[in-house]
């Protein structure tokens, strides 16, 4: 995949979260990993809704910007964080719905989804009957501290999340590229958005 073409497919991508009312104002980010280990992302501040390819820059694997003035995301780091821990992983979302948003305030370590028909778009088998953990971690403006603290959660986790919620603040996953991304984005907020309206996790 081309610099160009992952552009397009993030810019794509922003215009679909923006519809399902996923990134207001200026929140989420948005990355794709590069063949070459570059990853394309979203630059800071702007309107994921509303993206054009100039809003897309590259970043190394550390997250430092390819080209000079280039100002990436401070969460930038969060998405290369997940790209060294599962190699497999092609495309990284971030976004701040509603349900994400209220259920991991209320929610203690996790958010237990259960028996839902679209659990089928997670690893883990071909089944609804079947349930999983989405964890859920504190809140924190200092991000080698946030990650470290995935990393220790990771590191005591037998199997891999199907992305994980930052209390009050929003939610991440990925997925193998774009679309197997969107899909488990767009299955996840569907269970989460069923759990807001069960009232299941009220106090």
């Amino acid at each position: 995949m081309t610099f160009q073409e992952a552009a397009a497919a993030i810019v794509a991508a922003g215009a679909r979260m923006h519809a399902m009312g996923w990134v207001p104002a200026t929140a989420g980010n948005i990355s794709i990993r590069q063949p070459s280990g570059r990853i394309a992302i979203t630059r800071s501040g702007g309107h994921k809704g509303f993206l054009a390819p100039a809003d897309i820059i590259r970043v190394n694997a550390e997250g430092a910007p390819i080209d000079s003035g280039d100002r990436p995301s401070y969460e930038t780091r969060l998405h290369c964080g997940i790209y060294r821990r599962f190699p497999d992983a092609g495309a990284v979302l971030h976004g701040h719905s509603v349900a994400n948003t209220v259920l991991s305030r209320r929610a203690a370590g996790a958010i237990r989804l259960a028996g839902y028909e679209v659990l089928k778009a997670f690893p883990g088998g071909p089944t609804h009957d079947t349930a999983v953990d989405l964890p859920v971690v504190d809140n924190d403006q200092d991000i080698a501290r946030l990650q470290r603290a995935l990393d220790a959660l990771w590191d005591s986790t037998p199997d891999a999340p199907p992305g994980y919620v930052i209390r009050g603040h929003g939610v991440y996953v990925w997925g193998a590229d774009m679309p197997a991304a969107l899909m488990r984005l767009e299955a996840l907020e569907f269970m989460l958005l069923c759990e807001l309206e069960d009232g299941k996790h009220t106090p």
